[in-house]
């Protein structure tokens, strides 16, 4: 058929081709998730399902058609599905890594957050960390909280102080004991 057509057209005939195929997957898309989302519609008027669950069909519907109709453009534009899921599983697995790396760092930062904002204990509170109720935990006066330690002076009964780095994620995983600065009650040291 290319052979009928005049020369100037040719060229164009490799870039209308495309276009036109392009176009028609755009439009099947949208008709696919038009006719998904009636569908949804009506099955959820008869049997009487949660708007939940019928916002969730359609968003999960929605999302499969769109990202079939997008690999189908790339397909028409020339890009490999193999290509782009090698990209995409290798960007996996390295987010995956990435992430289980910092985890611990991420924790840290996010229970700093807390306790600036909830507040469980202050700076120059005297605290100690219960590791269950039959050993006593660590014990000591709050000097410091950063992102991602909390630092805790604590004198022992020669009166030889030392600080200790408490990562903070531990004061949201154990119970914590709290004496204000000026409490009566707290416990004295030598």
């Amino acid at each position: 058929m290319q052979d009928r057509l005049p020369l100037w057209m040719r060229d164009w005939f490799d870039v209308l081709v495309p276009s036109v195929q392009i176009v028609l997957i755009v439009l099947a898309a949208w008709l696919l998730r038009a006719l998904a989302r009636r569908l949804i519609g009506r099955l959820g008027t008869r049997y009487g399902l949660p708007p939940e669950l019928q916002i969730g069909a359609r968003r999960l519907v929605g999302f499969v058609v769109t990202t079939a109709a997008l690999l189908a453009v790339l397909d028409r534009l020339g890009v490999s599905g193999t290509v782009l899921w090698t990209a995409f599983t290798g960007f996996a697995a390295v987010a995956a890594v990435a992430f289980f790396a910092a985890w611990s760092v991420l924790s840290n930062i996010f229970c700093a957050l807390l306790i600036f904002t909830a507040r469980p204990f202050r700076l120059h509170d005297h605290i100690e960390l219960i590791e269950n109720g039959e050993k006593p935990g660590v014990k000591g006066r709050v000097i410091d909280i950063n992102l991602i330690y909390t630092t805790l002076q604590e004198i022992d009964e020669a009166g030889t102080a030392r600080t200790l780095q408490i990562p903070n994620s531990l004061f949201f995983q154990r119970i914590t004991r709290r004496w204000s600065d000026d409490d009566a009650s707290r416990p004295r040291r030598g």
